[in-house]
């Protein structure tokens, strides 16, 4: 296959889209075609950005909130970041990794240093990470770190899923990578908008070329990786741009791939070593949630990751509006979970934590609000990726699956690494979520799985 080539990002045209007055009939219309779960065109995508009455604004927050739970239930997933290395070859002015920077303190974690890391990270749960790379590493180092931390199971604990953050490639270096047994990998665009992308870009880098980094995805795809995720760097530019910048992505890629993205991510710039943040464009809690529903509604069948960059106020507010996946008990310096340093330093991480929280504390929190906490990777397992996840995803049949997977891996860890307040929340809330499940098969072996785990020590259980 030739690789895909094209600037699909059209600046002028996305912003003729901005600042139409909408009807409510129109709104309507929009609003319909989603929670009939058909993704929406960048054009539908702007009226829902141009809807800003009060009145409006709150519809779509509804909607958001039904098509959520009509897609994903009341699941949440989690999981951990490790940072591997900080070394990178670009020069983003908005990273404390970037490479001008004197006083980011480098390293690269060795593969004892990232069997620590992962001994610590299974200790608090995980069973899910996504391993973060600076723009510096060969397809063979990516390759090899992820077999350590696969290869690494300590009593119960062990990491089924391991998604990938790192520097675009080429299609024969993403088939490297393949062969380790990958879940995502993660590409952000950062900005869509290509004047700014190039202020924040600078020139000499490979993240400077704009669109090598727009078609990595592609060439991932084409490579063999089944599923992808999507992100802009919220602060960087206009959010309505980089809004429509994010759907018109998800719409090239299941055009081109015929399977959208199985992420989209949305952090808001944060405060770094060596950066000095411009606040023309950041991005306030109350146009963050309304990004976050008007994401949810244009890709209907994606997950959403909203992560510790965002304090537990925020993250519990806007959780109901979209988001599908969070992570838990986050340490950005490298070496920060084995070392146990409970301090953010700058000079060693990449921008400044929101939610410093324990896994055991937002599973907590997360049940007490209704929530399931999810520590499920069978869809992965099962062969449930790429298209074949969107068959389920798109009419949003993913969660007649998803929560009685969710409800047995939440068991395993209430009883493997949960505190007496948490497995006392838990044990309830499963109790509850399995009596609410659809008489049939499912239910039955949801019922026996759960038996087993409690009774028979039995683990891994899913379907």
């Amino acid at each position: 296959m030739t690789p895909i080539t094209e600037d699909f990002i059209r600046d002028d045209y996305i912003q003729s889209l901005l600042g139409s007055v909408v009807s409510d009939s129109q709104l309507q219309d929009v609003i319909d075609k989603s929670m009939a779960k058909q993704p929406l065109t960048i054009e539908e995508c702007a009226v829902l950005i141009n809807a800003g009455a009060p009145d409006q604004v709150e519809k779509i927050k509804g909607a958001a909130r039904q098509l959520k739970r009509d897609v994903y239930g009341n699941r949440i997933v989690l999981f951990a970041p490790l940072y591997i290395g900080n070394y990178c070859q670009n020069d983003c002015l908005y990273c404390g990794f970037r490479k001008s920077n004197k006083d980011a303190i480098r390293r690269t974690l060795t593969h004892d240093e990232i069997r620590n890391e992962v001994e610590a990270i299974e200790d608090m749960g995980h069973k899910r990470l996504i391993l973060v790379y600076g723009e510096a590493y060969s397809a063979d180092f990516i390759a090899d770190t992820v077999r350590v931390v696969y290869d690494y199971k300590k009593g119960h604990g062990e990491i089924r899923r391991v998604n990938i953050n790192a520097a675009p490639m080429s299609i024969d270096d993403y088939k490297i990578v393949k062969e380790a047994h990958i879940g995502t990998f993660q590409i952000f665009q950062e900005t869509y908008h290509k004047e700014t992308y190039a202020h924040v870009h600078p020139g000499g880098t490979r993240k400077g070329d704009y669109l090598w980094r727009l078609h990595g995805l592609g060439r991932a795809m084409e490579a063999g990786i089944d599923d992808v995720g999507i992100g802009a760097l919220y602060g960087l530019y206009d959010w309505r741009f980089e809004t429509i910048g994010l759907v018109a992505h998800a719409r090239h890629l299941q055009k081109h791939y015929g399977v959208g993205p199985h992420t989209i991510s949305f952090p808001r710039l944060q405060p770094a070593s060596g950066v000095d943040i411009d606040p023309k464009w950041l991005v306030s809690d109350d146009e963050f949630t309304r990004l976050v529903a008007i994401l949810r509604l244009s890709v209907p069948y994606t997950g959403m990751i909203m992560t510790c960059r965002e304090s537990p106020e925020v993250r519990r507010a806007i959780l109901g509006f979209g988001v599908s996946q969070i992570d838990a008990g986050t340490r950005l310096e490298i070496g920060g979970y084995s070392e146990g340093k409970l301090h953010q330093d700058l000079d060693r991480e990449q921008f400044s934590l929101g939610d410093g929280r324990s896994l055991d504390q937002v599973c907590r929190q997360l049940m007490k609000d209704g929530y399931i906490p999810s520590f499920c990777t069978a869809c992965y397992r099962l062969g449930r990726t790429g298209e074949a996840f969107m068959e389920y995803a798109i009419p949003g049949f993913i969660h007649q699956f998803c929560t009685p997977n969710a409800l047995t891996t939440l068991q395993e860890y209430l009883l493997d690494y949960g505190s007496p307040e948490t497995r006392e929340v838990g044990e309830n809330l499963i109790a509850s979520e399995v009596e609410k499940l659809d008489e049939g098969r499912a239910k039955v072996k949801a019922i026996e799985d759960l038996r087993q785990i409690r009774q028979e020590n039995a683990r891994d259980m899913y379907s």
